[in-house]
């Protein structure tokens, strides 16, 4: 009778611990989740203000394509003479000087927003990969502490713990901006 109530209190303190890391990746997970949520806002965000830039950058080159085509317009009409041409030509360069001038200094801005939105995308693409590699890892921990459990085998307790430990370390790394990053699994996984 014994070996049946040490057996039965064996169950118990596998099951507390199974139960106890399964809540206790569940947490950490949900919280990875928040986080990643919020990160995933900010890579949507970076892309938009990418796009507004770079369209803000074209649309900039085109305008300062179009006054370069305007003045060698106004050069060929100063070229055929006469009083009154000369004075038009002279203000209409004077006009598309200026707005020249302004185009060539924003072009090298906007470009530089532009990179900046693309870099920052980037930075939080890693933490977002972190998070999903974090994902994974504690799904397949709290799966193996689930089949533990019902295999009544703490060898894959052991296991489950070894994924979750690997979860809360890209977790951890997703929170605090490591740059633990793997290649090779973002790669597999995007």
């Amino acid at each position: 009778m014994e070996v049946e109530v040490n057996a039965e209190a064996k169950d118990k303190r596998l099951n507390r611990m199974v139960a106890l890391t399964v809540v206790a990746l569940s947490i950490i997970m949900g919280l990875g989740q928040v986080k990643d949520g919020n990160i995933v806002q900010a890579m949507q965000q970076a892309q938009s203000d990418s796009v507004d830039h770079w369209n803000e950058y074209q649309a900039t080159k085109t305008k300062l394509h179009l006054d370069e085509v305007a003045m060698a317009q106004n050069n060929f009409l100063e070229t055929l003479g006469g009083p009154k041409i000369a004075a038009a030509t002279t203000a209409e360069r004077a006009r598309l000087e200026k707005e020249m001038a302004k185009y060539q200094k924003e072009i090298p801005e906007l470009k530089n927003e532009a990179l900046g939105d693309v870099a920052q995308y980037n930075a939080l693409n890693v933490h977002d990969d972190q998070f999903d590699a974090s994902d994974a890892f504690l799904s397949i921990a709290i799966s193996v502490a689930a089949v533990a459990a019902l295999a009544e085998a703490m060898w894959a307790l052991y296991a489950a713990w070894a994924f979750g430990a690997l979860g809360i370390v890209m977790s951890a790394a997703g929170f605090f901006g490591w740059s633990l990053h793997w290649d090779l699994m973002a790669k597999l996984l995007s």
